[in-house]
């Protein structure tokens, strides 16, 4: 298994401009990890071609894999127009991808903000069609250049377990796989271990993260909390501080016979670098100990 981070765990140095994408990679090497996944949040890639190509550049120079990129995505639409209009968008970041050498796309499939009763199964299964023809499209775009695509459990309308698996099975494509994120299921009020259990045999890349978790009843007040689908609190957490059952999930990895990438996505109150070093050092130490 190799270890790394995705750029959007020093996210708030990017906003606040104290780094470059560039300063991340560097960062993130210099910090031990094997690989790098790219979230376009604080930059952008698709529109500059130059900082594509330096990006490129200073991976190799460091012999920092680039292991993925993640892009939000939405295949349902009032109108055809609106759904071919983002069919050509997704393809465009498939092409970077190309340019870049990266071999792995992460992206959504229906907006990620919806409300909590577009988030039910009824809801799911009317989009499900568009969703399922969407998916198949950039996955066919992607295989002739060799780029296995990916559905992650990000959003409340696909944060389930099932429904993942669901458009999986549908989307029957031998290049479309699961970016398994081992905490987002909490958002949709699922257990992160069953979650874990029932997508990592269709993992092909991990997502490492771990939050706080608070019932409906208990509003803890102040410090960037947010609400799952179902009104119980959630906040971002140094991985193995939080509420996630975290090194029982890297033991479950890990059993698994799992070879691939795991990417941390730190979301903490603490100073990212900081709250990035220490939850890359907890996923070291708890593969050690399991």
């Amino acid at each position: 298994m190799k270890i790394g981070m995705s750029s959007y765990c020093l996210l708030a140095a990017l906003r606040k401009g104290e780094m470059d994408i560039l300063e991340v990679i560097q960062w993130a090497k210099d910090n031990g990890c094997e690989h790098i996944e790219f979230v376009p949040y604080g930059f952008t890639l698709v529109d500059n071609p130059e900082l594509a190509d330096a990006v490129v550049k200073k991976c190799a120079e460091l012999e920092l894999e680039i292991s993925n990129y993640c892009m939000p995505a939405n295949f349902v639409h009032d109108t055809k127009e609106e759904f071919e209009a983002e069919i050509a968008r997704v393809k465009e970041h498939v092409d970077l991808l190309v340019r870049m050498g990266i071999k792995s796309l992460r992206h959504d499939v229906i907006s990620f903000r919806v409300t909590p009763e577009e988030a039910d199964i009824h809801h799911f299964n009317k989009n499900l069609p568009s969703i399922v023809e969407g998916t198949q499209r950039i996955a066919d775009y992607a295989a002739q250049f060799g780029i296995t695509t990916t559905i992650e459990n990000h959003g409340w309308a696909v944060q389930h377990a099932d429904r993942v698996q669901r458009v999986y099975q549908l989307v029957n494509r031998a290049n479309f796989k699961v970016t398994l994120d081992v905490g987002n299921f909490l958002c949709v009020d699922e257990q992160p271990l069953i979650g874990v259990i029932k997508n990592l045999p269709y993992a092909s890349h991990i997502h490492l993260k771990d939050f706080y978790y608070r019932p409906f009843y208990e509003d803890p007040g102040e410090g960037r909390w947010f609400k799952t689908v179902n009104g119980n609190f959630l906040r971002g957490s140094i991985f193995g501080h939080g509420d996630v059952p975290t090194k029982e999930i890297v033991r479950l990895i890990k059993e698994s016979g799992y070879d691939g990438t795991v990417s941390l996505e730190f979301e903490g109150l603490e100073e990212c670098k900081e709250g990035t070093r220490i939850s890359l050092d907890n996923i070291r130490r708890f593969w050690n100990e399991v």
